[in-house]
């Protein structure tokens, strides 16, 4: 276990850290959006442990799954950006965003659902048990790891004694 979690944290400290390198036609944000989904890929690999027939079958149907989540995570933004150049009254906009929010969730809940499904189609019940689990995990490292990078570059990072 410790032995993934270092490799895991190598990795990711050696692609966001060399990310500048390949900056030169791409935007930074997307060059590191892409470098995190591949960490984030290799890391469902590992935590997983597909066999080469179980790859083939579950790939695809997590493109369509993540694809479809970043759709709806997309236009939740949109959403919120088109609705700050409008002013309600306060009470009226904060009854306004929890219905926004929980129809948001109830979306988020109902992709969950139907690719939970998919993914025990394709996958043995221990293994698809393990998709969502995994990508929490996964963020939690990546949040983690950022966090840590913040306070490093603000200075706020462990002090070592002279």
């Amino acid at each position: 276990m410790m032995k993934h979690l270092y490799f895991i944290w190598i990795t990711m400290f050696v692609l966001l850290t060399h990310a500048g390198v390949s900056k030169a036609q791409q935007n930074p944000s997307e060059s590191a959006a892409e470098k995190i989904k591949a960490i984030q890929i290799q890391y469902l690999a590992q935590k997983l442990n597909l066999t080469p027939e179980e790859a083939q079958k579950f790939w695809p149907v997590y493109n369509n799954y993540t694809h479809e989540v970043e759709q709806l995570i997309a236009e939740r933004h949109q959403k919120r950006d088109q609705e700050k150049l409008a002013t309600d009254n306060a009470d009226d906009a904060a009854r306004k965003n929890m219905d926004k929010e929980l129809k948001y969730e109830k979306r988020m809940l109902d992709i969950k659902s139907r690719y939970s499904t998919e993914f025990q189609r394709v996958l043995p019940g221990r293994k698809a048990g393990m998709v969502f689990k995994s990508e929490r995990e996964f963020r939690t490292i990546m949040v983690n790891h950022l966090n840590t990078q913040r306070m490093n570059r603000m200075g706020g990072g462990p002090r070592r004694r002279p």
